[in-house]
Order: structure tokens, then C-alpha cells, then sequence
């Protein structure tokens, strides 16, 4: 079973639904006994770093994100599931993440200019974007260079360690879009709103779970 943490924030139903439709058992829960016993574990979320790191607090989820994390059984995060690996943001002020990889989670300039048109760019990066520079990864079996995933978000990382970032994506700059660290893997985008593509990366993980 592949439990899916439900931390009070996120699109938690429409991940399950394309983990089902993969053919992959998910559960939501916020049950820590029932994340113990998982065979992985998917962390997503849209919203604020430091709501999401609160309220993990609150429910006594984030020790055992980080305890699940710790038994080399698989963690998928996606979106804030990856922001909160890093040592800490800069959303409202500086918080502190799970500190599992070095680094930080820091905002878009918002004067921003497009390198080629070179009008401001808008933030947050919404909408379909390349994965680009991308390297072996449990996630990207069959996905070519350059495909298209679906992104929303206003804050990126950056890790200490580039050996983690599995794929970079361009939007004014160059950012770290995953990352791929032991049984850690983790996106920026959301391959439940990606269409076949992002299909494709869930069921991916489901075969890496079998092999880990």
C-alpha cells in the first residue's frame, strides 16, 4: 500500500485518483501507524512551506515522515513534498524544513524579465513547462528530454548538492524542477495534472517501489 499524507492542504483526492488509475493501491491518511506500515510513502501539497511544516507539527506527522524516510522505503514528493525536504524557506520570513537535503527554498524575482521577449514575467510560474538536462531517475523511464509537465508554484529550490537535481527547467532562470536522492525522489511539477506524461512518472514509481 502506498500511503498518500494527508496534512490538511493539497489536492489529495486527485492524486489518488491518478495513482488508481496507474493500477497502484494509495490510501490517504494521516494515521502515523498506517505511514509506518506503507510500502511508500507520497508527500504532495500546494499552498505556503511554512502552513504545510505547522501542520505536520500539529497532527505529529513530521517525525514520521522523516522516521519513514530514514528506512530507505520509497518517498515520493510532489510540490511542496519537495520544498519541505530542504533545510529551510524563505516564505514569510524563514522556516525550517525536514532538513533532509542541504539547501534552500527561495522566491522568483518578481521583476523578473523573459530572456527572449524581455517583458517582466509573471509569478507565480503557472501553466506547462520543459523538463530539460535531465538525468537517470527512477521516474523518468520512457520520458524524453524536453517533455512537457504541468507546474504552479511561486518559490523553487536550491539545493547545496546539484548532484541531487535530476532535471532542471527554465523560466527566466534555470531551476532544480526534481530531485533524486536514495529512495528519495521528488517534483516541482505535478504529474497528477500532467496528463500521459505525469501518468507515466507515477507509474514508474510504482515499478521502483517493487525493485526497492
Amino acid at each position: 500500500m502506498i500511503a498518500i499524507v494527508d496534512y490538511g492542504m493539497g489536492n489529495l483526492r486527485s492524486v489518488q485518483k491518478a495513482f488508481e488509475r496507474t493500477g497502484l493501491n494509495a490510501q490517504v491518511t494521516n494515521i502515523p501507524e498506517t505511514i509506518k506500515k506503507a510500502d511508500a510513502l507520497v508527500l504532495p501539497g500546494v499552498g505556503a512551506f511554512r502552513d504545510c511544516m505547522a501542520n505536520l507539527a500539529h497532527l505529529e506527522l513530521e517525525d514520521t515522515v522523516k522516521s519513514f524516510i530514514k528506512t530507505g522505503k520509497p518517498y515520493f514528493g510532489i510540490c511542496l513534498g519537495l520544498q519541505i525536504l530542504l533545510t529551510s524557506s524563505e516564505e514569510f520570513g524563514i522556516s525550517k524544513g525536514l532538513d533532509i537535503i542541504k539547501g534552500s527554498v527561495v522566491e522568483f524575482n518578481k521583476n523578473m524579465p523573459d530572456p527572449q521577449s524581455g517583458e517582466i514575467m509573471k509569478i507565480p510560474h503557472m501553466g506547462w513547462n520543459t523538463l530539460e538536462n535531465m538525468k537517470q531517475s527512477p521516474l523518468f523511464d520512457g520520458i524524453k528530454d524536453g517533455e512537457y509537465f504541468y507546474f504552479v508554484h511561486s518559490f523553487y529550490i536550491k539545493p547545496s548538492d546539484m548532484a541531487y537535481a535530476s532535471s532542471t527547467t527554465g523560466y527566466g532562470i534555470e531551476f532544480v524542477s526534481s530531485i533524486w536522492k536514495d529512495n528519495i525522489v521528488a517534483t516541482q511539477f505535478h504529474p497528477e495534472k500532467s496528463q500521459t506524461a505525469g501518468l507515466k512518472i507515477i507509474e514508474n514509481f510504482g515499478k521502483w517501489i517493487k525493485k526497492c
